[in-house]
């Protein structure tokens, strides 16, 4: 899915696409930054427009994802959805339990497909961390993990193209 999702957006703006790419879940800064590379974006523009763009979905996350989904509950589906959703997330996050904001900086900086700011934003809601403190916490986290993929994205590029 994120192979097709990919090839559409490179025919938009390339700038726009690393964004786009950044701020959907699963391929998150995870799939943005070496996109950006590969379209021979300089590191740091690369890592900026990925931070940019995983940032994006964040704030309305933090403060639409109780709300909402308290809502779709009614619809059986939905239901079903957010009940996997919340379960999956609470066994992956006991570092976030354990630790709260500290912990969410990690989970979010860890970059790994079942980690990141979606997981993060969900995570917060569940274990019921403040914004003050979540939004610090994830974003911390996601300028870790954007300097992780970086570097992992620039060593394999120079591996590769030696």
């Amino acid at each position: 899915m994120v192979e097709q999702i990919t090839d559409m957006l490179v025919f938009m703006n390339k700038e726009a696409a690393v964004v786009i790419l950044a701020a959907l879940p699963i391929s998150e800064l995870r799939g943005a930054i070496p996109l950006a590379l590969a379209m021979d974006f300089t590191p740091m523009k690369a890592y900026m427009l990925s931070v940019a763009g995983n940032i994006i979905p964040v704030i309305p996350l933090l403060f639409l994802l109780k709300p909402v989904s308290e809502k779709l509950r009614h619809i059986p589906v939905f239901e079903k959805f957010f009940n996997w959703l919340f379960e999956r997330t609470r066994k992956k996050a006991s570092l976030i339990e354990k630790f709260e904001a500290i912990g969410l900086i990690l989970f979010v900086a860890i970059p790994l497909p079942i980690t990141g700011a979606w997981t993060g934003c969900v995570a917060a809601t569940l274990f019921k961390i403040r914004f003050r403190y979540a939004f610090p916490a994830i974003l911390a986290g996601i300028i870790i993990a954007g300097l992780v993929v970086m570097g992992i994205s620039l060593a394999g590029k120079e591996l590769l193209f030696k």
